[in-house]
């Protein structure tokens, strides 16, 4: 049978199993990615194929491959089409469902089969094969576990067709033979038992897609037409967000208008775990920052600040310092997002230096003007700044980022400072003047707004944690590849997403 002949639907085959198998064929049915298909897969086919009379092999949909961010690396047709060009294969498809649960229950195979990656059915990560083995159960199918070498498209990616430059592939190589997967994923597990407060800004990121009509007939501008619009929780609720995945429970702090609040949309917003104490300033909006992008490439073309910068008197102000103190001195950790809005006052900033472990994000954009910096705290643990709010606290236009991140280090008594450099990656310096410059590792950069907030997320966690520097860099590097790619604050990233995009790097 030629290869095309092979390539079914999944209806298709559905009725082809059940023809074969009235005619006391015994079906037997593989199913993954095959990325990149090997000598693993290929003994996986030839002794699958040994358990029945016909094997079948479904191919993960593109849409549905968690192998990590740039991932698959062959589209699901040449996938599809590489699997049916082995001989012992005598059907393929390609999966419509995200599992293979439903894909189990509609072609009824007599035979499914896993490969030599798992060593018996509650040893995937996953779960995911727990699940099928209760399909399998429902369905009256018999699950198989081959017993082979075991070879990885990842690591073999990885070594020969990886997108990364040169000098990213080469710190690659160093990181694995220092750290492992299993240390990640544990520094992950001592994350989910950190009490943590975060305090800051609450930001509206409200987004209005257009397109572009030319250049106006009357006047000098550019006119576009209004496509569609997204409102994102972002500021320090996307911080807290974000956290919420790591940790058991999120105490956020953060500050509303009385008018325009969009409380409702706000707790809406936020993840279960994450308990709000809000407080209100008086004849003020929530802070919200529209921006106008044009709808296919996404690229900003500008942006409209609603906001009251004056802050809360100073009797809310008082009232929101005590409630956040008496919470903040039990927690292991306290997360200051201070984007220089009015939520973190500057008695605010004096108290919080009574924080367990403090870590601090002093944010320069447009709202703020250049007067808000580092320096407005007396004292942090843990810092994190993009290199331009390096430059501004130092008022350095020139000098090396490194012994500017220990002017700022020394000044504020910090363990760790992390310096966000964008597609350059981070550098980060240890109280003792080490430091590291970790690469990024970005492939594709939708949107840049809150992918610092994800590395800060991330970051704080690990420094408070103790863990080594360059993994506290890793770690928020990671975190924030995947922002990038992430429209506006849409989702938070999981724990699952920062595994996924570890072992695409480190496999």
């Amino acid at each position: 049978m030629d290869i095309e002949t092979k390539i079914k639907s999944i209806s298709e085959l559905v009725d082809i199993v059940a023809e074969l198998k009235a005619a006391g064929r015994r079906v037997v049915h593989c199913h993954g990615v095959f990325d990149l298909l090997h000598i693993g897969h290929i003994r996986y086919f030839r002794q699958a194929a040994q358990w029945g009379d016909v094997l079948v092999v479904t191919v993960s949909p593109d849409r549905f491959v968690d192998k990590g961010p740039h991932r698959p690396a062959f589209s699901e047709i040449l996938r599809a089409e590489a699997v049916a060009s082995q001989d012992v294969v005598d059907f393929v498809a390609v999966n419509e469902w995200a599992t293979a649960e439903e894909l189990l229950r509609a072609v009824q195979p007599d035979v499914y089969v896993k490969g030599s990656d798992f060593k018996d059915i509650d040893s995937d990560p996953t779960g995911k094969l727990r699940l099928e083995a209760d399909v399998c159960e429902e369905i009256g199918a018999e699950l198989k576990l081959t017993k082979d070498i075991v070879f990885s498209s990842t690591n073999l990616i990885n070594r020969f067709m990886s997108s990364f430059s040169d000098d990213v592939q080469e710190y690659l190589e160093m990181f694995r033979s220092r750290y492992s997967i299993g240390e990640i994923d544990s520094i992950l597990d001592r994350m989910a038992e950190l009490s943590v407060t975060v305090v800051g800004d609450t930001i509206l990121d409200d987004y209005q897609y257009c397109s572009p009509l030319g250049a106006s007939s009357k006047e000098p501008v550019m006119a576009f037409r209004h496509m569609d619009g997204d409102l994102f929780a972002g500021g320090v609720l996307a911080i807290a967000n974000h956290l919420s995945q790591l940790v058991k429970e999120v105490r956020m702090f953060t500050v509303l208008g009385e008018k325009e609040t969009h409380e409702d949309f706000i707790r809406e917003n936020l993840s279960d775990n994450v308990i709000p104490y809000f407080e209100y300033q008086k004849d003020a909006p929530t802070l919200r920052k529209r921006r106008y992008i044009e709808g296919y490439s996404l690229t900003k073309l500008f942006e409209i600040y609603y906001m009251d910068e004056s802050g809360l008197d100073r009797e809310r102000d008082e009232r929101f310092r005590n409630a956040l103190m008496a919470q903040a001195v039990q927690n292991d950790l306290v997360i200051a997002a201070d984007f220089g809005h009015g939520a973190i006052s500057p008695l605010c900033r004096k108290d919080l230096t009574a924080s367990p472990f403090l870590a601090v994000n002093t944010q320069a954009n447009a709202g703020n003007r250049g007067y808000h910096t580092i320096s407005g705290y007396e004292r942090c643990d843990f810092i994190s700044l993009a290199e331009p709010e390096l430059r501004l606290e130092t008022r350095d236009k020139h000098t090396g980022v490194t012994p500017l991140t220990g002017v700022v280090r020394e000044r504020l008594g910090a363990q760790l400072v992390a310096i966000t450099k964008g597609k350059s990656g981070s550098y980060i310096q240890h109280r003792d003047g080490t430091g590291v410059l970790v690469p990024a590792f970005a492939h594709k950069v939708v949107d840049k707004v809150g992918s610092g907030d994800a590395f800060f997320s991330i970051a704080s966690l690990a420094a408070c944690l103790g863990v080594q520097p360059e993994l506290v860099a890793f770690l928020g590097n990671v975190v924030g590849s995947i922002a990038v790619s992430i429209v506006g604050n849409k989702k938070p990233v999981t724990r699952q997403a920062i595994m996924k995009h570890v072992t695409s790097l480190l496999k």
